[in-house]
Order: C-alpha cells, then structure tokens, then sequence
C-alpha cells in the first residue's frame, strides 16, 4: 500500500471551482488512481478514474465540467472541478490502486453553496 494525502478541499459557491491533489507516498507509474467522492448518507461513488496507460473514466453526473490528471514524476493525480454544484458536496476520496494493493486517503471536504 502507498500512504495518500489530499488536498485542495474547501468551500465554494455554486459555478466555482476547486483543484484537488493527491500525493502519494510511493510511485504511482503503474497504478491506477481514481477519485471518489461520499456525501452524508450516501454510499462513496467513482468520480474518475485515470489508468498508467492514460485512459480515462468518468462518472456520467460531472463529466464535461471535471478533469482529472496525473504526474508521475511527482506521483501525484489531481481533480480539476469546474462549474460545481450544491450537488457535488461530499468528502472526496483519493486512490492508489494496483495488482499488489489497494489504498485510500483521508478524504478532503468540499462544500459548495452559497
């Protein structure tokens, strides 16, 4: 497993928008890392998911206005969140998966409301 540490979480007004990061403690070159995201009373869900060939994954509710990226050389995955919605409220979640383990972050809060 690979320690996670978020970042980036806050709160913003509707429309706004917000950067999140992940910095993993080991290289993430041949990993998977995806994004998910929990709100209050509610199961946690993909977000996106960005494969080490690049290929990239989207959950239908925030394609068009999220972005995730990665930089292996930093080992770090990052959420670019566009155009946000009260909707979008959730601890969100990084994850570092591969063929030997599965890890999580701590999770960071974003808030959107006026």
């Amino acid at each position: 497993q690979v320690p996670l540490v978020e970042s980036g979480g806050g709160l913003v007004q509707p429309g706004g928008s917000l950067r999140l990061s992940c910095v993993a403690s080991g290289s993430i070159f041949s990993s998977t890392m995806g994004w998910y995201r929990q709100a209050p009373g509610k199961q946690r869900e993909l977000v996106a998911r960005i494969f080490s060939s690049g290929s990239i994954v989207y959950a239908d509710s925030v394609r068009g206005r999220f972005t995730i990226s990665r930089e292996n050389a930093k080992n770090t995955v990052y959420l670019q969140m566009n155009g946000l919605k009260p909707e979008d409220t959730a601890v969100y979640y990084c994850n570092w998966a591969s063929t030997v383990g599965n890890a999580w972050g701590q999770g960071t809060q974003v808030t959107v409301s006026s």
